[in-house]
């Protein structure tokens, strides 16, 4: 398919209530709202139907999961149909009793399911318990043909793993989109809450850097604490950079928002032509690199 020289992307930044289907509901008005301003492609954060589980171990929560394709790939297409939109749309995905994903699929502007990416780093951390419910991903990093053009997406905690995001550069992408569910624990705020979402910012604005690409992340905001607990505050900032590490567009730590921008293929162009990190690149000099560590030895 031909695909427009440029394109605006909606990051749908937003709180999440308890219940899956009020969510779904309110993702799809937002969808609506950004397309009726011109969005071509609409972003969803991560896991975006239901509130951050995974901050403690509970088998009841596998009930959340559905297939992909399935009923919310389904609701989902119609309004990307109706709408004429692309939609990044994070799902938990059951494929078969005991696998379980954290998937994103991306549905075409004609409601088709265009591709789906399964989260490939699986985090274990206190309240992101992401282990006990997540099988990683085994599709690789990819990029899908679109309406609007060819879209990579990873998930959250691949944010700060630079392979990733090199590959999906490799496979075509003009946009690396990063659905997300991250925050603060409350208890840290004040010593490190800064200093953690300044490198979460950081990392993807070199990603776009390195690679040549615009990097969208898409947060949610709002305490969350389903489980007991002291919970997690997402903290938003949302943002959209382009090749060089711009930020176009970025929200508050705490309100939901639609953020609108622009990617512009004659851009990225110019700035891979300037900056011409692909080309020089040494395939030949990095042996060593699929390996987990290399104590000093190749």
């Amino acid at each position: 398919m031909t695909a427009p020289n440029k394109f605006k992307v909606a990051l749908i930044q937003m709180s999440v209530g308890a219940k899956p289907a009020d969510n779904l509901k309110r993702a799809s008005e937002f969808i609506e709202q950004a397309a009726a301003k011109g969005a071509q492609v609409v972003c969803l954060p991560e896991l975006f139907q239901s509130q951050y589980f995974c901050q403690r171990e509970d088998v009841a929560y596998f009930d959340l999961a559905e297939p992909v394709p399935g009923p919310s790939t389904e609701a989902l297409g119609k309004v990307a149909k109706k709408a004429g939109v692309v939609i990044v749309a994070p799902l938990f995905e059951r494929r078969a009793a005991g696998i379980y994903h954290n998937t994103a699929a991306i549905l075409d502007a004609d409601g088709s399911v265009a591709g789906i990416y399964r989260k490939m780093h699986i985090p274990d951390d206190p309240a992101y318990y992401e282990k006990f419910y997540f099988t990683p991903g085994d599709l690789g990093f990819q990029a899908f043909d679109t309406k609007a053009g060819k879209i990579a997406t990873l998930i959250c905690w691949d944010q700060w793993y630079p392979e990733g995001a090199r590959l999906a550069a490799l496979h075509g992408a003009c946009i690396l989109v990063y659905p997300t569910a991250i925050g603060w624990h409350p208890a840290e705020k004040a010593s490190n809450g800064e200093a953690q979402r300044d490198s979460w910012r950081t990392i993807q604005r070199g990603h776009a850097i390195a690679n040549g690409l615009y990097v969208a992340a898409v947060n949610r905001v709002g305490h969350e604490n389903p489980s007991g607990g002291d919970g997690l505050e997402f903290w938003g900032t949302s943002f959209l950079c382009d090749p060089q590490g711009v930020v176009i567009a970025e929200a508050s730590t705490n309100k939901e928002e639609i953020l609108y921008g622009d990617v512009d293929l004659a851009h990225l162009e110019d700035v891979r032509r300037n900056w011409p990190f692909l080309r020089d690149r040494r395939i030949d000099a990095y042996k060593g690199i699929e390996q987990r560590f290399l104590d000093g030895k190749l």
